[in-house]
């Protein structure tokens, strides 16, 4: 892609980052998101003296830079700083290509069932099948809730990530990574979702145990029309109605 033709990917990262906050993965200035453009650079999102939040990300918060955080052309940090955790995105972008974004959130869901102990297991299924799927392969922790702004810590995450697409970030957040910006934050939304649905299980005095193997092969992959397209138009159009 041409870095003169980032306008259509700053606007998809831009839409990412309002719906995590409008979903509550996110609050005041903290999270960001970011995608990747070549081997040198990726678009992520920045913060200035006049941020008002991820919440009402513009475009304009979207600044190309390159993977050691230098501007990816003349002007493009002008007035804009690149997040204290910039390893977060460079360590998960460079140890697995397949990955073209990374969102670095805070649901407080996930971070609550972790700390309390519980293990997200895959509970439900049609309820959320790509949410359940997700938990089947694993949800592995990073065990330690500091800021992950070298590059050794930023390595350090992704071994715990253990070529999963998502990472809780013990006492932190999560790490979420997958081949657009919306994707990411669908799996986060998810995520969030099923440690919610464990809380409140929890809470209730159930135990959360698996669904039966046998009901795995009728929970199939319902495509990307359904589960990531259509989910994702909705997750727009909710914007529009806050």
């Amino acid at each position: 892609m041409a870095h003169n033709d980032l306008a259509p990917l700053r606007h998809d990262i831009a839409q990412a980052c309002r719906v995590a906050a409008a979903r509550g993965l996110v609050d005041g200035i903290l999270g960001h998101i970011s995608a990747r453009v070549d081997d040198e650079h990726l678009l992520i999102r920045c913060r200035s003296d006049s941020d008002d939040g991820v919440a009402f990300t513009r475009s304009d918060d979207i600044r190309l830079i390159r993977f050691d955080g230098t501007p990816g052309m003349p002007g493009e940090l002008d007035g804009y700083r690149v997040p204290n955790e910039l390893p977060i995105h460079v360590e998960t972008l460079l140890a697995h290509p397949e990955h073209r974004a990374v969102a670095h959130l805070h649901p407080p869901a996930v971070v609550a069932a972790d700390l309390a102990g519980i293990t997200l297991e895959p509970i439900y299924g049609a309820f959320d099948i790509p949410g359940a799927w997700l938990a089947r392969r694993g949800i592995p922790v990073y065990p330690r809730a500091v800021l992950i702004r070298t590059a050794e810590l930023g390595k350090e995450m992704v071994a715990a990530m253990r070529g999963m697409p998502v990472v809780i970030c013990r006492g932190h957040g999560i790490t979420s990574a997958a081949a657009t910006a919306a994707q990411a934050v669908l799996q986060a939304i998810s995520l969030n979702q099923l440690a919610s649905m464990s809380l409140r299980i929890r809470s209730a005095g159930g135990t959360c145990t698996p669904i039966d193997e046998a009901d795995w092969a009728d929970l199939p992959d319902l495509g990307p029309s359904f589960t990531a397209d259509a989910v994702w138009r909705h997750e727009l159009a909710r914007l529009e109605w806050r």
